[in-house]
């Protein structure tokens, strides 16, 4: 008899367990890049800004230095808003792969046609490719409004927290503390 092919020696098992194991580590590492919430909401670093000046800086810094916070906090709010439309959490589901895929796991830069995609730009076309899609199951007027909640929630967070107390190389990293 005559054998056409060869019997696999390792089994799927093995290999299922290890992309597992892989995934899980990549999710730990991803989230892992995002502040702690204690120090996101730290109520001692809260005050109002004197002028449009210390506004502004304390905004950039902010925006730079919880930028993963701030996404997820957005999604949260995207996804409360839509509990009582299945048809577009099974959408935000997909997108939701789309950004674990695309933003959260992601350990090395995107590149697309040998040009590398920052990390902003990224952001910003999931985030207009998520409200377009969502905008398509009829739950209009409940992304609109969770998407200007979540905006003022995270400007509100952005000039309100002093900087003064965050990590130096991220606040470099991020812009000017004041």
């Amino acid at each position: 008899m005559t054998t056409y092919g060869t019997i696999p020696t390792a089994s799927t098992g093995a290999t299922n367990l290890e992309y597992l194991t892989r995934a899980k580590q990549a999710i730990k590492t991803g989230l892992g890049t995002r502040q702690p919430w204690k120090q996101m909401f730290n109520l001692a670093s809260f005050n109002f800004p004197h002028t449009i000046s210390e506004a502004t800086p304390r905004f950039k810094t902010n925006i730079n230095y919880f930028r993963m916070n701030y996404a997820i906090i957005m999604l949260i709010i995207l996804f409360l808003s839509l509990l009582w439309h299945p048809i577009s959490l099974i959408v935000l589901g997909v997108l939701m792969a789309a950004w674990l895929f695309f933003y959260f796991l992601r350990d090395e830069p995107l590149v697309v046609f040998n040009r590398v995609i920052y990390d902003g730009v990224v952001l910003t076309v999931l985030a207009v490719v998520t409200i377009v899609l969502l905008l398509f199951t009829d739950a209009t007027k409940n992304i609109l409004s969770s998407v200007v909640v979540g905006v003022a929630v995270v400007v509100v967070h952005a000039v309100l927290r002093r900087t003064d107390d965050l990590c130096d190389d991220d606040v470099e990293a991020g812009g000017s503390s004041s």
